[in-house]
Formats: structure tokens, C-alpha cells, sequence
């Protein structure tokens, strides 16, 4: 029986030697991937709080609103509500670090996203703009609209709850230790199949466009400088949300909109922060996790009719 623990040991040993070099040749291969973000996207950028924050505009004259993505969501999720909603206000779409083009920079809390936001709306003079945040976004809104009322007039939740969702502690982070960690993140991140499988749970009725461009649109923000570390750091903090007393502190006016179909967070999950909220729930038929891009008219219609005057 020593004997053949030893054999299994060594055995362990030389596979974990070979797939370390393996892992390593793999990484030197690769190392060109990863690039700055103005080779992968052409901006706008701008400089708040020390962070080179990407995003998008639409609209030249009506009040502000500003849309905030969700977890690894680039402001490119929202192209076709931007646009609706620019016929009759000022509209801007952030890339909240480190997803889409902006500088991989933490912390990645609801915190520090919080302040950015208020931060950004300052530079633009955008005087309490309607905030609008979907999935992981949602729970930066409520946050601006619980403890800083005055950055914003009314606030928009996107399919998302708000609501932290546990995850792994600090300690998973240790565990993804160079070179198996920079190989596993640059083959997953590259992978089609991965994207498709992702993207086809998030959406409701129907299927994906699943060309070549729309894979792309997904997969690029990956390549920006530094994103392998910054989502290796994001892991400790499990998934963000704010607590059911932040949410019942909210007073500004707020609507909860949600994709009928929506198999990521659950149209109860959705109904239960609307009543914490004390605000009225309304549901995209036919539409997913991803209502923006599954169902952009009905969304642009729906928070134009809250902030008033439809698209």
C-alpha cells in the first residue's frame, strides 16, 4: 500500500509539473492578448477620481439620464435604448470598472461604483439625472438613491434585485495562483462556446444573434490591460447587493422593470425588491436577463414613460 501511494504521488507530482509548463508555454504565447483599452475601443474616455472611465452618449438637449450595466457588462449592452430615449433627453451609458473599456482599477465595490457615478454626473453637470442600473447596476442605484438622494431624481431597476447573493470569501482568491489562473481566464474568456452558453441562458424567447460581431462585442473587454487580475479580485467579494433596510430607505421615485422570461434573477426575486421598495413592478413580456437588447423598445418605452414623455 506505500508502495503504491508513493507511485500515485509521484504521478500527481509530474502531472502537476506538466500542466505547470504546459500552463506557462500556453501564458508566453499568449501575452500579447491583453492591450490597452484605447487599441480595443475608441471612446469616448474621460478622468474621475483619478480613474480613466470609458463610455457612451446620445441626445444633445432634455434632462440626463445615465444607464449602468451589470457584471461583465460593457455600455455597448446599451446601443438601441440609448438612442430611443436620446429623442427626448441627454443620455450616457458608463462602463463601471473593470467591466467594458474602463481602467481596471478598484476597489470593485457597490461603494466606490456609487461615488464614481455621482462623480462622473458632476464632471458632465448632469443635475440629478434619472439613474437606471441593470442586474449588478441595479444595486448601485439604489445605493446612490438610499444614501445620496440628492445625486438623482428617480431611479430605474433593470432585472436586478439589488440584493447580495453570497459567493466565495477572500480566501478563493489565494487558490488562483499564476500560471493555471492567467491560463484558465484567457481560454475562457476567449471561448465562443463559453459566450454562447452564457448568453443563451440570460435570454428569453428565441435565440442569441450569434454572429461574429455580437460574440465580439462580449469577449473584447476581456483584452483590456490588467482584467485577468482585476476579476480575480472581484471573486472575494462574492456577489454584491445592498441590505432589505437600504432598500426600504429609498425615497426618490423608483419603478422595478423585469424580463417575463428572465432566468438569471427571477421575476420573484424582482417582485420581493419592489415591495421592499414600495414601488411598482413592471414586466417585459418575452424578454430575458437581457430585456435591453432582447426587448430595447419596451424598455426605452417603459423608463421614458416614468421619467415623462415617451420615446
Amino acid at each position: 500500500m506505500r508502495r503504491w501511494l508513493r507511485r500515485v504521488a509521484v504521478a500527481l507530482g509530474a502531472l502537476v509539473v506538466l500542466l505547470t509548463f504546459a500552463s506557462l508555454a500556453y501564458n508566453a504565447v499568449t501575452s500579447g492578448r491583453e492591450v490597452p483599452a484605447t487599441k480595443l475601443y475608441a471612446g469616448p474616455f474621460v478622468r474621475i477620481d483619478g480613474t480613466t472611465l470609458s463610455y457612451r452618449r446620445w441626445g444633445a438637449s432634455g434632462t440626463p439620464i445615465v444607464l449602468l450595466g451589470g457584471f461583465i457588462e460593457p455600455a455597448w449592452v446599451w446601443h438601441e435604448v440609448g438612442p430611443l430615449l436620446a429623442r427626448r433627453h441627454r443620455v450616457y451609458a458608463l462602463d463601471l470598472p473593470p467591466f467594458g473599456y474602463s481602467q481596471r482599477r478598484g476597489p470593485y465595490t457597490i461603494g466606490h461604483w456609487a461615488r464614481l457615478v455621482q462623480d462622473f454626473d458632476a464632471h458632465f453637470q448632469l443635475v440629478r439625472p434619472t439613474l437606471v442600473g441593470h442586474s449588478l447596476g441595479a444595486a448601485v442605484v439604489v445605493s446612490i438613491g438610499a444614501n445620496e438622494p440628492r445625486h438623482t431624481s428617480r431611479i430605474v431597476l433593470l432585472d436586478g434585485d439589488a440584493r447580495p447573493g453570497g459567493g466565495p470569501g477572500g480566501w478563493i482568491s489565494d487558490l488562483l495562483v499564476p500560471p493555471w489562473y492567467t491560463s484558465i481566464y484567457r481560454i475562457a474568456t476567449g471561448s465562443d462556446w463559453i459566450f454562447r452558453r452564457a448568453l443563451k441562458s440570460a435570454w428569453g424567447a428565441g435565440t442569441p444573434p450569434y454572429s461574429n460581431a455580437f460574440l465580439d462585442y462580449w469577449e473584447r473587454p476581456f483584452r483590456v490591460s490588467g482584467s485577468a487580475a482585476a476579476f480575480r479580485s472581484m471573486l472575494g467579494h462574492g456577489i454584491q447587493g445592498v441590505s432589505a433596510a437600504t432598500l426600504r430607505r429609498v425615497r426618490v421615485p423608483r419603478i422595478v422593470l423585469w424580463g417575463a422570461q428572465d432566468k438569471v434573477d427571477s421575476p420573484e426575486a424582482g417582485r420581493r425588491t419592489a415591495a421592499l421598495l414600495r414601488a411598482r413592478f413592471v414586466v417585459v413580456p418575452s424578454a430575458g436577463h437581457l430585456s435591453l437588447l432582447q426587448a430595447p423598445t419596451a424598455v426605452a418605452r417603459a423608463i421614458a414613460r416614468f421619467v415623462g414623455g415617451a420615446p
